[in-house]
């Protein structure tokens, strides 16, 4: 089983570059981060853990800035958005930073995105969030076109290009795996799009009917990595495997270097349990 952790990358935390190697030296297989642009003011979209939004959520790297410095400092780790904002991004750049992540990082780069869900903020980069997943679709079906065409072209409601040259071209083949992150409402995108599914869930056994659902819809062989947010123990991890998932990211605290490295090495020790 691979497991990774998934957390926020700030300017008050342990950077990639300390981050990355450390993961990599404990055996961890990977790196996901979470991206939010900015976090409005005034934002009136309730927070969907209840609550105020963390301070973590206002202080993001870019997350393709942070993990092309984790790729370039680690040699085996796998690298992914968890997730990344699609109805926030310019389709035609964040297609050329994909591709140039997937060959700086030789293929490690795993591309999770999702439909986002602070109103303001999509709002906040023109685009109306009442249609955000139509339009995470043509961004995301525009991406495809970009990166397997030589000359792409798109016009759908919400993207509308005529044809382009754009390189680097994937060096994952047909380009780097693309994850659909959230719930049931997402299974039919991640069949469309032969996409894996980033689940979010406090344990396996709430994970267990959904997962069976996204099979019934995908296929029995649609990957999924699954993001568990609670207690981290290896008697919990391993039900993962026992329903069919073999890659899980577990939830790292946003902390600094000395304190991170610390907890790494407490999960390192409780995951050494796992038979």
């Amino acid at each position: 089983m691979q497991i990774g952790v998934l957390t926020f990358l700030t300017d008050e935390g342990i950077g990639p570059t300390e981050l990355g190697p450390g993961l990599e030296e404990r055996g961890f297989a990977s790196l996901f981060v979470a991206e939010h642009s900015h976090i409005p003011v005034d934002a009136k979209t309730p927070y969907p853990m209840g609550g105020p939004i963390p301070r973590k959520y206002y202080r993001t790297l870019d997350p393709f800035v942070a993990l092309t410095a984790a790729a370039v400092a680690t040699e085996t780790l796998i690298v992914g958005t968890g997730i990344a904002l699609v109805a926030q991004r310019d389709p035609i750049q964040t297609a050329k930073e994909v591709t140039s992540l997937d060959l700086i990082s030789n293929g490690r780069f795993r591309f999770g995105v999702g439909v986002g869900w602070l109103r303001e903020e999509i709002a906040n980069h023109g685009a109306d969030p009442r249609v955000r997943g139509r339009l995470v679709d043509e961004r995301l079906q525009a991406m495809v076109e970009i990166w397997i065409n030589e000359k792409a072209e798109f016009h759908g409601k919400f993207v509308d290009f005529d044809p382009i040259y754009s390189w680097p071209k994937p060096q994952t083949q047909p380009y780097a795996p693309l994850y659909i992150g959230g719930g049931p409402a997402n299974f039919e995108r991640i069949a469309k799009l032969g996409a894996g599914w980033l689940s979010l869930g406090p344990s396996a056994d709430a994970l267990s009917g959904q997962l069976e659902q996204l099979r019934a819809v995908a296929g029995a062989d649609v990957p999924v990595i699954a993001m568990h947010i609670g207690e981290s123990t290896a008697s919990e991890i391993e039900r993962y495997r026992d329903i069919g998932v073999d890659h899980v990211v577990v939830e790292l605290p946003t902390e600094p270097r000395d304190q991170t490295l610390k907890y790494l090495d407490g999960l390192q020790k409780e995951f050494a349990r796992l038979t």
